[in-house]
């Protein structure tokens, strides 16, 4: 427990310095996160010098996945006033590389796909969509196919983005003309 409150306070000390932002410093690789500086507490929380150090490491890793993704949204984004057919095919396209960076960054660890679910969510409100509305269309996509220290196959990842597509637009695949 002592560890716990390690991590809340820090987190606290973060964000009330940098912002919400630094929430995530420590997700680690090994729980489906993006930082592979963390471990754990067990072998993550050591001497406070080591550990100042490593927990700086994070949140420098944390901000770089956080302004890679914002870049990506950016390019991977449909653009304004497209048509429901070129928005399908951006959202479906958008779906399968993110998924694909997560997996990645992850290494397909434990968990990753929490990692994948909350990137597509997040994608998707940066383009309008209402966060409620994000996840759940983001739930109704995976619907539970992905699965820790297994990366999805090519089929999986165009199915999951043919299904987000499809079901925000109405549009089914750019690849049935």
């Amino acid at each position: 427990m002592e560890n716990f409150r390690f991590m809340r306070e820090v987190t606290e000390l973060l964000t009330a310095r940098y912002g919400r932002w630094a929430c995530g410093w420590d997700w680690s690789i090994h729980n489906g996160g993006p930082v592979g500086a963390w471990c754990c507490d067990a072998h993550s929380v050591g001497e406070a010098e080591e550990t100042a150090a490593r927990v700086v490491d994070c949140v420098l890793e944390w901000r770089d996945w956080l302004e890679d993704t914002a870049e990506r949204f950016e390019r991977l984004a449909p653009p304004p006033g497209a048509d429901a057919e070129d928005r399908s095919w951006h959202l479906e396209r958008a779906a399968t590389r993110l998924v694909t960076a997560v997996v990645d960054r992850t290494q397909a660890e434990a968990g990753w796909y929490g990692l994948a679910e909350t990137t597509l969510a997040w994608f998707l409100s940066s383009t309008g969509l209402g966060p409620e509305d994000a996840e759940k269309a983001v739930d109704a996509a995976i619907g539970g196919r992905f699965k820790s220290w297994a990366a999805p196959t090519p089929t999986l990842l165009d199915a999951v983005g043919e299904a987000l597509a499809v079901s925000l637009t109405g549009r089914g695949s750019y690849r049935e003309r």
